[in-house]
């Protein structure tokens, strides 16, 4: 059996500590549609600190090693790969799961040509998080230009992706939560229109004020229960309230006055990316292809990458990213 190194975890779950690079694991072989690609870089996730510890509820065609995003090199096919990809091609793209190792076999239908511009290490960082805040502005969020859309977490790489896609794509303003000013500018550097830190004040009344009372359009929101009341409050008449996490908890403590989604004719709506089928994360991959790719060519989009670690650093990459204090993404070259 041909073997491969690819980060493991002792015991199948736990702390960071658990995280190792066993260099026996068996090296994938593609089956149907799916391609076998050679990893350059992936990128970490958020996710991928929760599978760790065994509290994400993997999809049934998910391998058990992390990792969702990557680029490399084609080197092999299964029997039947969508049409355009041949071996040696530099591509980039998502993964049920897989992405922590020298070798995945993926599905071709999600695969994406890598553009001479971009770095393996852009490349890497591009996938979820790019393909995430096109789901939740686009086929969840029903956005059309000239709407305003808040995009809590602003510093963290969904809502950094976010705020570009929005931007490119003429919304009327772009509002971000952050903790801490610095967050804040940043965001506005990437063409946020303003950003309330959640630390220091109520957000949710900030923005009302800032918006003379109107509110926002499209609310992307990570927090959950921490902020359901608080959404409530902010979004506008006709409001659409997209839930993609609960890092603030999952289960809302107080009372909330609901008769806000009457007065204010509101959607709330949860969505998620990993779980969805093939079909339907190809339609993603395409809508990317067309609205972001050329944007990423001409310099216009941007992938913030905050750093770089080599595979054996992995323990270091998790507790960067769990620290909560990054503006970018974490990228692994391999």
């Amino acid at each position: 059996m041909a073997t491969m190194r690819a980060v493991d975890i002792k015991g199948g779950k736990g702390p960071i500590s658990a995280l190792f690079i066993n260099s026996e694991s068996p090296k994938p072989t593609p089956k149907g549609s799916q391609a076998l690609v050679k990893v350059k870089a992936f990128g970490l996730n958020r996710m991928d600190l929760l599978q760790r510890e065994g509290h994400y509820p993997l999809p049934p065609q998910a391998p058990s090693t992390l990792g969702v995003e990557f680029s490399g090199t084609i080197e092999s096919f299964g029997c039947e790969p969508e049409r355009g990809f041949n071996i040696g091609d530099e591509v980039f793209g998502l993964a049920y799961g897989g992405a922590y190792a020298e070798y995945i076999a993926v599905s071709t239908h999600m695969l994406i040509h890598k553009p001479k511009e971009l770095s393996w290490e852009e490349a890497a960082g591009i996938p979820e998080t790019w393909i995430t805040a096109t789901q939740a502005l686009y086929l969840i969020g029903d956005y059309k230009p000239g709407r305003s859309v808040l995009w809590h977490a602003g510093a963290s790489s969904v809502s950094i992706s976010g705020i570009q896609l929005a931007k490119g794509d003429g919304a009327s303003a772009i509002y971000v939560t952050a903790s801490s000013q610095e967050k804040i500018d940043f965001c506005k550097s990437l063409g946020a229109t303003e950003g309330f830190n959640y630390k220091t004040g109520d957000w949710a009344q900030e923005l009302l004020k800032y918006t003379d009372g109107k509110g926002v359009d499209l609310i992307v929101d990570f927090i959950g229960a921490g902020y359901f009341d608080q959404n409530l409050e902010a979004a506008a008449k006709d409001g659409h309230i997209v839930s993609l996490g609960n890092m603030g908890g999952s289960v809302v403590e107080k009372p909330v006055d609901i008769s806000r989604f009457l007065r204010k004719r509101l959607r709330y709506e949860g969505s998620s990316l990993r779980s969805r089928d093939e079909d339907y994360q190809g339609k993603l991959r395409d809508q990317l292809v067309e609205h972001a790719l050329p944007k990423f060519v001409d310099g216009s989009f941007k992938v913030i990458v905050e750093k770089v670690f080599k595979m054996d650093e992995i323990q270091a990459a998790h507790e960067l990213l769990a620290s909560n204090q990054t503006k970018g993404k974490l990228i692994v070259t391999v």
